[in-house]
């Protein structure tokens, strides 16, 4: 049995990973630094960015959805599974079609939150 308190740091840190990639998508996607760790040239790049902002958006949805469920303070856990089923599938196909450390930054953490979630004994 997960501690309730576990599970909100878990959550919470999932929900900052989800407003990170929000960020770097929407607004830092044209950087350089940022697009060259997909391999993707400054032309390739500036095409694709308003896909990447769309996904960007989708993102930050993601992390709505989490901070909600925090707020939530526990009464409503099905937001938690809901939305956290949603980034580990998102981490899944980033992962087949983008760069498998996808896995790591985004599916993993999900995972954890969401064993800690489902686990979280609330006194």
């Amino acid at each position: 049995m997960a501690s309730p308190y576990v599970a909100v740091v878990v959550l919470s840190c999932v929900a900052l990973v989800q407003i990170t990639i929000a960020v770097v998508e929407v607004f830092l996607w044209n950087a350089p630094s940022v697009h060259r760790r997909l391999d993707y040239t400054q032309e390739e790049a500036r095409k694709v960015a308003p896909i990447v902002a769309n996904a960007g958006l989708y993102n930050a949805f993601l992390a709505a959805g989490l901070i909600w469920a925090l707020m939530s303070a526990g009464e409503r856990p099905e937001l938690a599974v809901f939305f956290l089923s949603c980034v580990i599938v998102a981490g899944v196909f980033g992962a087949v079609t983008l760069k498998p450390t996808t896995l790591l930054i985004q599916t993993v953490p999900a995972i954890l939150a969401l064993a800690a979630t489902l686990t979280a004994k609330v006194p």
